[in-house]
């Protein structure tokens, strides 16, 4: 059976180091959706031009836009084995256009991951982030004893090399994480209406974990079931 899989989580349940470790797992492909606009974006494609539009704008990209970028993606010759596609679909309307596209085009979905986790909890990881400033990937967090800053002098340091410690402006922004959080959880139209679609529909396995335990722990959760 192939690897199709899209993967849903809430910001700071950590779906993109699981996509990371799939990825390795099975050599696959790690679509991101931001960076398929970017590539276009980047070489002037024509759906690249029309998507900058509404980019420039701060609007969202229409669905009769980002659909085709998707799926064009999906059908290069690295995906034939399988792929796993990140941050899309939002909202329940995309889920239902994107079955029904890769189902015209022949693509099977395979898998749906689900990274459980509850929004408080979310929040609190995408705040307590930490950056070393001498490499970004130290990972350094308030809220997991595995990976606390040590403190030295009365401060708080890198655990890794003893570096300072910054943070990214939008972790601490209150409204902005408020405002992805509340398009993820939104179980009418937003994301988690799409997943709710996904376990209703025929075809693809739905796999859901808790996202508030290890990282170890949830990549094995979900290695068990795919």
């Amino acid at each position: 059976m192939g690897k199709n899989i899209l993967v849903f989580g809430p910001n700071g349940s950590g779906k993109g180091t699981q996509g990371a470790i799939i990825q390795k797992k099975y050599d696959i492909p790690h679509i991101e959706s931001g960076a398929i606009f970017r590539e276009h974006i980047g070489g002037g494609t024509e759906l690249g031009k029309q998507a900058k539009v509404f980019i420039d704008k701060g609007d969202l990209v229409p669905d009769d836009i980002t659909i085709p970028m998707m799926i064009s993606r999906l059908q290069q010759d690295d995906c034939k084995d399988g792929w796993i596609l990140d941050g899309f679909p939002r909202s329940k309307d995309q889920a239902v256009t994107l079955a029904e596209t890769l189902k015209k085009e022949g693509l099977a979905l395979d898998y749906v991951i689900e990274i459980v986790l509850d929004r408080e909890i979310a929040k609190e990881r995408i705040m307590g982030r930490r950056l070393c400033v001498n490499d970004n990937n130290h990972p350094n967090h308030i809220a997991f004893d595995a990976i606390k800053p040590v403190e030295k002098d009365g401060k708080l340091v890198c655990r890794v090399c003893g570096g300072d410690l910054n943070t990214r402006a939008d972790d601490q922004d209150e409204v902005a994480i408020g405002k992805r959080h509340g398009i993820y959880y939104d179980e009418t139209v937003g994301t988690m209406a799409a997943v709710n679609y996904f376990k209703e529909a025929d075809g693809p396995k739905v796999i859901s974990v808790d996202g508030s335990v290890s990282i170890g722990e949830v990549t094995d959760a979900i290695m068990s079931e795919l």
